[in-house]
């Protein structure tokens, strides 16, 4: 290998192959549901062609379900393209050479781009892009930090599945919401992933036992929108494989039963393109400024139209029912934390929190409603209603949010303000991906209907 250029992007994860501590690389591109799908790369290949031209991957992996099915009426027609190749094109700016769980191997996010080189407008990192362009046209930068929950259970993910995810043991057996005790048996499994997610390049702030008998929440430094989404997908993939390490499992599916949901509220602020902080204005009486204003606004007049962005499952809307401690209706609230909107901080830390997503949420696409829901409320000067200041969840004067996936796909799909916002081929991919959820549902005999039914109908 040639001695790297002080301007190669990738001088690092050279010095580390020269050395012999790296072999592999893989490249993945997010899918619609924010895995990380891809493939293994020899570092010379990767370096010598990969690194510069991409490498095709298949199409469909931006068409398909959570099993990985694809077929007609996604904007990515596989079928019909005869199942052809996009181009995966690496983002130097996501290499990360230290992989925890798989040594030797570092790991690089891609774009995924046409032959011809335009960009695939339906791609999860694209559609968050897109958004983060306006913004930009406007002089403004988003920052960004998602809160994401998970449950551990005792059980290897192959004895859970054996077991059909039932009588699984939680790591811990009772409500520890910031307890500093009752968390000998999940610590192992957490404080290896503590660890390892800091020694692979991400910022820790804060991490603690929550409310649901295995429940916890690590939270990482806020970060532009991108990089802050970027590392989101490399968590949730390292955390998972972490634990299969430590012989437990973890989810992050929004209800795993009838206790509380696994959430992942959405920290976001916006600034000029010098840095400068633009939410915040102590000459006013709320000490927001009228761009907040508006950028809240937005949040509430959209929020019907783009909750499928942040709920995109059946079981998303599980989380988001009453006295489940989730949203339920559209208002917004200074630390009120039964609004789905809440607003928090001061002066330069002010911000608002989106409590809507659920730890499934795609964090670019919940990002990019967000983005785009204020920029909607900037670009029309949207007032603000009053912030609500009781409890949102308990009030019939809210307006509702969407209740089922089915009646956020209607909102979707039917919505001039998601066209708008997120072009017509956007809005019909994601509508496909959401009639694949419902169909797949609606298909399938449940435990409880064998419950119900099995003796008694």
């Amino acid at each position: 290998m040639s001695t790297p250029s002080p301007a190669d992007p990738y001088e690092t994860l050279r010095a580390e192959a020269e050395a012999g501590r790296i072999e592999e690389v893989i490249v993945a591109v997010p899918d619609l549901q924010g895995r990380l799908v891809g493939s293994r790369l020899s570092v010379p290949y990767f370096l010598d062609e990969a690194a510069r031209q991409g490498f095709g991957a298949c199409v469909y992996l931006l068409a398909t379900d959570v099993e990985m099915d694809t077929g007609p009426g996604y904007a990515i027609d596989a079928w019909d393209s005869g199942f052809g190749d996009f181009v995966l094109r690496p983002d130097p700016a996501t290499l990360r050479t230290v992989l925890p769980w798989d040594d030797g191997t570092a790991l690089v996010l891609a774009d995924a781009v046409w032959p011809g080189g335009a960009p695939v407008p339906v791609a999860p990192r694209q559609v968050l892009r897109t958004q983060l362009d306006r913004l930009a046209e406007r002089g403004l930068t988003a920052y960004a930090g998602t809160e994401l929950e998970f449950l551990v259970f005792g059980e290897s993910y192959r004895d859970a599945w054996e077991r059909r995810y039932h009588g699984l043991r939680p790591a811990t057996r009772y409500n520890v919401d910031y307890s500093l005790q009752g968390l000998s048996e999940i610590e192992p499994v957490v404080r290896r992933i503590r660890r390892e997610m800091v020694r692979a390049g991400l910022a820790m702030e804060t991490a603690r036992g929550e409310c649901h008998p295995g429940q916890y929440e690590i939270v990482f430094r806020y970060a532009e929108a991108m990089a802050t989404c970027d590392g989101h997908v490399f968590f949730k993939n390292g955390a998972k494989q972490l634990a299969a390490a430590e012989g437990a499992a973890l989810t992050f599916m929004p209800k795993f039963d009838d206790g509380e949901g696994n959430s992942c509220h959405i920290h976001l602020s916006l600034r000029g393109t010098d840095g400068t902080p633009v939410l915040a204005d102590d000459s006013a009486g709320d000490g927001m400024s009228d761009l907040m204003r508006h950028f809240v606004a937005g949040q509430l007049a959209c929020l019907p139209d783009l909750a499928l962005l942040m709920a995109p499952n059946i079981n998303s809307y599980k989380r988001l029912q009453p006295g489940a401690f989730a949203p339920t209706g559209i208002a917004w609230g200074r630390d009120n934390r039964t609004c789905p909107v809440r607003v928090v901080g001061s002066g330069s830390s002010l911000r608002i929190e989106h409590r809507v997503p659920g730890g499934d949420a795609n964090p670019y696409l919940a990002v990019a409603a967000v983005v785009a829901a204020g920029l909607y409320g900037i670009d029309n000067r949207l007032s603000l209603p009053p912030e609500h200041t009781a409890n949102a969840l308990a009030d019939d004067t809210v307006p509702r949010l969407p209740g089922t996936l089915t009646e956020a796909l209607h909102r979707w799909e039917n919505s001039e303000i998601a066209a708008r916002l997120f072009g017509t081929e956007t809005v019909t991919h994601y509508a496909r991906a959401a009639r694949t959820e419902l169909t797949a549902f609606e298909r399938s005999v449940t435990d409880w209907e064998r419950m119900r039914g099995f003796e008694r109908l």
